[in-house]
């Protein structure tokens, strides 16, 4: 059988993007390099090995995947990709555009490329060290060559993921199977690909100009000359920096909203968050091994005041792990409404007093204002709270080489994909070490993940997500707070394009509007 996959469209609800215009902005016209205020710097640009959202935009404005997503869509078309055919359940071929060129002299690509890619994901790097993001791909069993331009992907089962996870997000970007012998680990920040724009210059911590590709030769060609990123990791101050006319797209905090409203020359963008944001307890960790511990502390915090005080009331609070709209949202999961009383006697029957904990978090003003209401909660049920608040490079190091190990508490934003195997991925045993910071292990979760992973039935998909979020709640290690809301503001003359996630920016499809 055979089935066009040059667009396909995801069949969930998804969250709309809301513009609204407001006065004018004196000094826009004729902008042709817009300023974006970026809150995280760029830190691995290996697209297995990636360690945020700045990784993946950059990576997808500098290179190409099989198919593409469109903008502000969750449909997608062909890219690097002539054509892509499904066979079979378990099988696509596809036949690449010729005269796609890498940056950096190293040719043109070829199904070679992307094999070596995919490889990567099914086999490790060159050490043979898995990805970060192998789970992305691990439906793929194998990737086969057949001509110069054509090849064959072979699953190792159905996967309705494939897709929206793996080949049209950033772990189906293709890299240059000569490029990254060359360069080996370098690969991480000498970026080399044949999309719409290069990486012209980086000044870490400071900012990163991407330019448009002369030699691409791509259906999405760059709408400016460049862009420039900005590295600015406080949201309230990318705000200040948008009204001073120094950015001309930056995120905000939901407590802005007005005053960005009021601007002139300006539009707003509001998207509901599908990310989620939680307090991870360390259940190896001395005292915290203890489950009456954990389920004392997760009694003992105030969500509500949380979701009040540190983000002035305009999220709405999680359930669990994934957000409303997602499959397998688990609708009735258990709100933990604070209660001294019950925390106290569970600390009681646990035996432990005197307690202390480091608390881990980034240094916005949003996460500090959680660790402080976390610090004075525990501290009414004789709990003590070290705030140790750090700086993005220090704090995402953290999801490598085992540094998290000493981690105590953790307030954890991590950012959502449209499948939920995306989401539960980071709390499988293989990432303890890296991402799972509550060092959780449980291989009736992992089993589970892998089940899901198979399955084409929404329906039981749905009960086996539904059943890993209860296991996630009855091992006490997570404190849900919020799946966030998207708030961003941009000058009238420029017209962005962010994925409904929030996250996903596609400097790609940024134009004039």
């Amino acid at each position: 059988m055979s089935f066009n996959l040059d667009r396909r469209t995801f069949l969930l609800g998804t969250s709309a993007l809301m513009a609204l215009p407001y006065g004018r902005f004196a000094n826009a016209a004729g902008r042709e390099k817009p300023i974006v205020a970026m809150e995280f710097d760029i830190s691995n640009l290996d697209p297995g090995n990636r360690t945020g959202v700045s990784d993946d935009n950059v990576i997808l404005a500098c290179m190409q995947t099989l198919a593409r997503f469109e903008p502000g869509k969750l449909t997608w078309a062909n890219d690097a990709a002539k054509e892509i055919r499904q066979v079979s359940e378990t099988e696509f071929e596809f036949e690449l555009n010729p005269g796609q060129m890498f940056t950096g002299g190293y040719g043109e690509m070829t199904a070679e490329d992307v094999k070596f890619s995919f490889d990567r994901f099914i086999h490790g790097d060159a050490n043979g060290k898995k990805l970060t993001y192998a789970e992305d791909l691990g439906a793929l069993k194998s990737v086969e060559v057949t001509g110069k331009y054509t090849g064959r992907l072979i699953l190792k089962h159905p996967s309705p993921a494939l897709w929206l996870i793996g080949l049209c997000d950033g772990s189906g970007a293709i890299l240059s199977k000569k490029a990254a012998g060359e360069l080996g680990d370098k690969i991480a920040t000498a970026i080399v690909g044949s999309g719409p724009f290069v990486m012209k210059d980086w000044r870490p911590k400071e900012q990163l100009v991407l330019a448009a590709n002369p030699d691409y030769s791509g259906p999405y060609k760059a709408k400016f000359p460049e862009i420039i990123c900005r590295v600015i990791g406080e949201k309230k101050t990318s705000f200040l920096s948008y009204q001073a006319r120094e950015v001309d797209f930056t995120a905000f905090e939901a407590d802005q909203v007005e005053d960005a409203k009021a601007l002139p020359e300006s539009k707003v963008i509001d998207i509901p968050g599908i990310d989620y944001t939680w307090i991870g307890i360390n259940v190896e960790k001395g005292d915290l091994a203890d489950i009456k511990v954990r389920q004392a502390i997760r009694w003992a915090i105030d969500v509500e005041a949380i979701i009040q005080g540190a983000y002035a009331g305009a999220v709405s609070r999680a359930r669990s792990l994934l957000a409303p709209g997602l499959l397998g949202y688990w609708e009735n999961a258990p709100l933990y409404d604070r209660d001294v009383e019950k925390a106290s006697a569970l600390l009681a029957e646990s035996g432990k007093s005197g307690l202390t904990f480091s608390f881990t978090c980034l240094n916005d003003t949003a996460s500090m204002a959680v660790a402080q209401i976390v610090q004075a909660n525990l501290a009414e049920v004789g709990i003590a709270i070290d705030i140790n608040a750090l700086d993005a490079g220090a704090y995402w190091a953290l999801g490598a080489d085992d540094a998290s190990k000493d981690l105590e508490l953790s307030l954890i934003p991590y950012s959502s994909k449209f499948d939920p195997s995306f989401q539960t991925q980071w709390f499988l045993a293989s990432q303890i070490g890296l991402w799972n910071w509550q060092r959780w292990n449980s291989p009736e979760f992992d089993k589970l993940h892998e089940e899901g992973l198979s399955i084409m039935d929404n329906a039981r998909r749905t009960e086996i997500y539904i059943k890993m979020q209860q296991l996630l709640d009855d091992s006490a290690s997570c404190v849900w707070i919020t799946h966030g809301r998207n708030f961003f503001v941009h000058a009238d003359w420029l017209e962005p394009a962010v994925l409904p996630n929030g996250k996903n920016w596609q400097f790609e499809f940024f134009d004039k509007a």
